[in-house]
Order: C-alpha cells, then sequence, then structure tokens
C-alpha cells in the first residue's frame, strides 16, 4: 500500500520505520526542515515504561492549587476563556478517582511496558547511537507523605507486573552516588530497573536514515493544510498547492491533530501541555546522575546522557504558546542545582520549551477512527518517547489487518465517542 504519515516527530518516523518494514510505500510530510525539531527535540529524555502514571489521579485537584502556589510551581494555567482547555480540563477531572486512575494508569504501562520489549528487539536490529543507557529511573522522595502515596502506585505495579525497588535513603545514593552530597534533602525513593534514558532526538534523526534505506521518502517545508474527505474514506491530504493521495493516512501530529481531525468531524480531547528542559555539558562526573532521578516534589526529571544532563518538566495550559519564559527556567535551574550542584554547567544550557500532546485520561489514542483508512497515532503527553516503539508496531500491525501483540481495548478513539 501507499500511505502517508503525518509528522515526523518520534512517533510518526518509528511509525514509518515499521510500515516500510512491512513492505509498503510510506511517505512522511512535516512543516519542519527536518524530523524531531519540534516535541521530540529536547524532551526529558526518560524511557520510563515503569514511570508511567496518569495527571489525572485521587488527589491531583489539591495538589494543583498547591502547585500553583509554589515559588517553583510544577504547574502553571493560563486564565483565558479558552473553552477546548475547559471542556479538557473538566475530563481530566471526571478522571481523577481512584476506579478511573487504576484503569487508566494498566492501559498506559500495557503500552509502555510493549514499547520497552520493542525499543529492545529494536536496538538488536538497528546500530543506532542515541546515548542510549539501562539505568533505570529513581523517583526520589523529600517527605514520609510522599512515600505514604507512592504506595497506590505500588499496589498498580504489582498487578501489571511490574519490577521496581522500595529504596531508603542509603540505598538511593547506592543506585546515584552523586546524591551522597545532598543525602540530607532525601528520605528514600522508588526505583524502576527496567526504565532507561537516551536522546530522543538523535534516535529519531537515525531512524530517519534506517527509514530511507527502506525507501521512505521524506518531504520536509511541507505543511499539512487538511485532509480531504469522501463518504466513510480519506481521499487525500491537502498541501499549500497540491493533493497528495494515498491508500492509508496517518496522524501522527501530536498536538495539532486535533485541529486538523476537527476539521473532518473527529474530535479527540488531545491538549498541547507545555513543557521545558536545560541541556547541560558535565563538569564533574561524580556530581552528575547515573540515570535519571524524578523529583516528585517539583515534577523534575534529570536525566544523564554521556556527556551532558538533560533536566525537563513542568507543566503550562497555556494553550499553544511556544515562547520560552525566564521565569519558568528556574523551576529546571533549580531542582537540578538542588540534587546535581557542579556536576553541570549551567552557563552553558540550551534553554528549550515544547508541546506535550496530552489526553485527560493519559492514554494516548491508538488505532483506526470512522473512515476506513485514517488511522491516530497521537496523545502520548509527556511519555511519547517511551511509547513510540510500541506504538508504532501496534498501529502498523491494525494498518495492515495483523493481530496486534497487546489488547487494543480502551487504547483507541471508542473511549471517546
Amino acid at each position: 500500500m501507499k500511505i502517508l504519515v503525518l509528522g515526523s516527530g518520534v512517533i510518526g518516523v518509528t511509525n514509518a520505520y515499521y510500515l516500510a518494514k512491512a513492505g509498503h510505500e510510506v511517505t512522511v510530510i512535516d512543516r519542519q526542515p527536518a524530523a524531531a525539531l519540534e516535541t521530540s527535540y529536547a524532551n526529558a529524555g526518560q524511557i520510563s515504561p515503569g514511570y508511567s502514571s496518569p495527571w489525572s489521579a485521587p488527589g491531583v485537584p489539591l495538589k494543583a492549587v498547591k502547585w500553583m502556589m509554589q515559588d517553583l510551581a510544577p504547574l502553571r494555567i493560563q486564565p483565558a476563556l479558552d473553552p477546548v482547555l475547559f471542556k479538557w480540563m473538566t475530563k481530566m477531572l471526571g478522571n481523577c478517582t481512584e476506579a478511573a486512575y487504576r484503569v487508566n494508569k494498566s492501559r498506559m504501562l500495557r503500552i509502555a511496558e510493549y514499547s520497552r520489549d520493542s525499543m529492545n528487539e529494536l536496538n538488536k536490529d538497528v546500530a543506532i547511537d542515541y546515548d542510549q543507557r539501562f539505568g533505570g529511573t529513581l523517583q526520589v522522595f523529600r517527605t514520609e507523605k510522599q512515600v505514604a502515596s507512592s504506595k497506590a502506585d505500588i499496589a498498580i505495579l504489582d498487578e501489571c507486573g511490574v519490577k521496581y525497588e522500595v529504596l531508603n535513603r542509603e540505598a538511593c545514593i547506592e543506585k546515584e552516588p552523586a546524591l551522597a552530597h545532598v543525602k540530607e534533602k532525601i528520605i528514600g525513593g522508588l526505583r524502576l530497573p527496567g526504565d532507561g534514558t537516551g536522546d530522543c532526538y538523535k534516535f529519531t534523526q537515525g531512524l530517519v536514515a534506517e527509514c530511507e534505506k527502506l525507501g521512505v521518502t521524506f518531504r520536509y517545508n511541507t505543511e499539512v493544510k487538511g485532509l480531504v474527505k469522501e463518504s466513510d474514506e480519506i481521499q487525500g491530504v491537502q498541501l499549500a498547492n497540491e493533493v497528495l493521495k494515498a491508500d492509508r493516512y496517518v496522524m501522527a501530529l501530536g498536538s495539532y491533530s486535533p485541529i486538523l481531525l476537527a476539521k473532518v468531524g473527529i474530535k479527540i480531547p488531545v491538549y498541547p501541555v507545555k513543557g521545558y528542559s536545560l541541556t547541560l555539558p558535565i563538569i564533574d562526573e561524580s556530581r552528575a546522575p547515573v540515570s535519571t532521578i524524578m523529583d516528585e516534589t517539583y515534577k523534575i526529571a534529570v536525566t544523564r546522557f554521556n556527556d551532558r544532563i538533560r533536566v525537563g518538566g513542568t507543566a503550562e495550559l497555556t494553550g499553544y504558546d511556544l515562547s520560552l519564559k525566564e521565569k519558568r527556567r528556574n523551576n529546571v535551574d533549580f531542582v537540578v542545582s538542588d540534587l546535581f550542584s557542579g556536576g553541570g554547567d549551567l552557563s552553558k544550557a540550551e534553554f528549550w520549551t515544547g508541546l506535550r500532546p496530552m489526553t485527560p485520561d493519559g492514554t494516548p489514542v491508538l488505532g483506526a477512527t470512522k473512515y476506513s483508512n485514517l488511522y491516530l497515532n497521537t496523545g502520548h503527553g509527556t511519555l511519547g518517547w517511551t511509547m513510540a516503539v510500541g506504538s508504532a508496531r501496534f498501529v502498523t500491525d491494525s494498518i495492515i489487518g495483523r493481530k496486534t501483540d497487546i489488547d487494543p481495548s480502551g487504547l483507541g478513539i471508542e473511549r471517546y465517542v
């Protein structure tokens, strides 16, 4: 089949790779001059199946109010009359129950664990250097209350068969020696040994080269204006001066997917959640992290690449605003300085922002739509890098009519219809 993939972030490129591996003629379209220049460019760097959790959780509404009142607020909501944001937040609040949280987290773990296994297979098939490490994720707790709150997540990890380690302060330092310099600031942690790290941009660029070997065509600097529909099929993709036609279409435009889908009568509650990151060169190995540290207090991840530290986090609900706000840099600056002072050179840090395509329940939207030849691979939120390979395999199997390796229930658009 001839297949058009819309979007050249890690989601779109990975999907193109598996479609091409299955023998199809694939073209990828993106408005940027190269792949992975938007959300995939400088994310936190975690490949964290064990840490896959919906933001909509019991107690989050009260926590959100407290967060917004902190000096280093993990969350900020732009006070604007945005009906789309209002509807999205209403749906998110509706998922902040114990029952919904358990269902949503189990769905996310299903995709993320499959993606982790699929990534391991892919690493054997292609030789891409993306600063990959397999040292796990350590969620560090600064208070006893955080330790107590982790028990609900641990119960779900048990149910889903996800390996974890509950660590005291000394054990945290054993796994992450640089924490010895600030041991009085932490009391314990939850380690997920199956997690890894890597530079999403380097991976995506490397996979583009593998895609091109398989005959995939990339059309950059090409903006998609809309989808052309007729009856129950998509007839083509409207560009500036032409309509491209194919047998199948994959929507992988992240936060911009719902804008195009709405024009053809498909409504998915995907909203852009803005995040920030810093990337700084390592200047002292003994004070740098070994893998990924997630600071539970400030919701900031500090991730180790080979010779760099990536610090990512915070959440802003401000629509499609991509302005770099120096005030928001304080959050990521503080955590890396507080836990790993002297490990990296902050004076040489690259400051970045991107939009994560978030659903109210945390689970991406994968698979078929009401149009027989249009498929979705979007809505991964902060876990696009974690879920990319598994999502690509799942959607590829859906397109070619092959039985999916994981249970598809609850992963598609049907949960919003």
